[in-house]
């Protein structure tokens, strides 16, 4: 059982940045694919960025691509997720996930969720 804890999320002006942490205990994150997830009230979970165990392969939503970056350090057994350009759509909880059916963009590839962290950007 992984368990994983998501912080660094808060209220920010539109146009900042911020990074986003989730530390996994309870595994070793190497052995891992992680991903990001968000969820606004009233809509699907979404996808946002994913990292394969080994951090050489990455996928971002369209919406984020450009202005987010999704890192890890596996001897931390920490992924990162730095968002730039803020807008007031990136408002959500944002989720992270790991996963051991290989990197994903698809929720129910993963495994374990973390509670998430609120998000909010004002404009």
């Amino acid at each position: 059982q992984v368990q994983l804890v998501e912080s660094g999320g808060g209220l920010v002006q539109a146009g900042t940045s911020l990074i986003l942490s989730c530390a996994a205990s309870g595994g070793t994150v190497s052995t891992y694919d992680m991903g990001w997830f968000r969820l606004v009230p009233g809509k699907v979970r979404e996808f946002v960025a994913a990292i394969s165990r080994s951090g050489r392969t990455t996928y971002y939503a369209d919406s984020v691509k450009g202005r987010s970056t999704i890192s890890r350090v596996n001897t931390r057994n920490t992924v990162y997720l730095q968002m730039n350009s803020l807008n007031p759509e990136d408002t959500a909880v944002y989720y992270c996930a790991v996963g051991t059916l290989g990197v994903a963009t698809a929720p129910n590839r993963y495994n374990w969720w973390g509670q998430g962290t609120q998000v909010t950007v004002s404009s």
